[in-house]
């Protein structure tokens, strides 16, 4: 299995949390920044650890300015697969500036796009605006990580190019809807995550840790028709196609 989205500065014992994952069969994790900080801790995992990549970012609930330069410079690692976590958010108290947001958004979108990375998308309550920002940068890919919306916004985003990734909400029992929207993606737009400590799984307590992406992959495999080891297969082709620096 892969982890495409996991906070790994956020965790209890991140180290123990790893080889816990590993056991369960989780081959590679990406861990994602939020900014400058979390994106040089995601780098330095990633340095020590031959299955951890990272993904470098400034996360909308940041009250300040991106620092591109520093950004661009730890994004030109090759154990560096993605800008993010990026986007918008209207709906957290914490979060930034609105129009701070959009200009730091785009700011990001640009620098992936100028070294040939894709992105990993924040979207709350800003779907509209996350569209319009991404298809204005022609070529960029990416993924709306975090899957909460309707399938009418997942034809939206697929149009634009771009992957859908299901974290733990998939599997509580309220959320048919996305059972049903994991079900009718294209195989080749869908991914899985943790987004650990966040999106415990049903049936699970307590913080997300990063071996729970098994019982995320299981329930999006019942709801393809597929082998837990079928899903697996899938997501890391479709990883390995988006994140280019990426091997397995």
């Amino acid at each position: 299995m892969i982890d495409t989205h996991i906070h790994l500065d956020q965790l209890e014992d991140a180290e123990a949390q790893l080889e816990e994952a590993a056991g369960e069969g989780v081959e590679a994790v990406v861990a994602v920044g939020v900014d400058l900080a979390t994106s040089a801790t995601a780098l330095e995992f990633a340095r020590r650890r031959p299955g951890v990549w990272a993904a470098v970012g400034h996360h909308p609930l940041n009250s300040s300015p991106p620092d591109l330069l520093a950004l661009r410079a730890l994004a030109q690692d090759q154990r560096v697969v993605a800008v993010g976590e990026v986007g918008l958010d209207h709906a957290d108290p914490e979060r930034g500036p609105e129009a701070e947001q959009e200009e730091w958004f785009e700011a990001c979108c640009g620098l992936a796009l100028s070294l040939q990375l894709p992105v990993l998308v924040h979207v709350r309550e800003t779907a509209e605006q996350v569209l319009a920002q991404l298809s204005a940068h022609r070529g960029l890919t990416g993924v709306i990580h975090y899957w909460t919306l309707d399938w009418a916004w997942a034809e939206r985003f697929l149009a634009a190019g771009f992957h859908i990734s299901f974290s733990g909400l998939v599997t509580r029992a309220s959320r048919d809807d996305l059972r049903r929207i994991a079900a009718a993606l294209p195989e080749d737009r869908i991914l899985l995550e943790t987004d650990a400590p966040w999106g415990t799984p049903r049936g699970r307590s307590g913080p997300m840790r990063a071996a729970w992406i098994k019982s995320t992959l299981e329930v999006v495999a019942e709801a393809r028709g597929l082998t837990p080891e079928e899903m697996s297969e899938l997501e890391w082709a479709n990883a390995l196609r988006l994140f280019r620096r990426l091997q397995r």
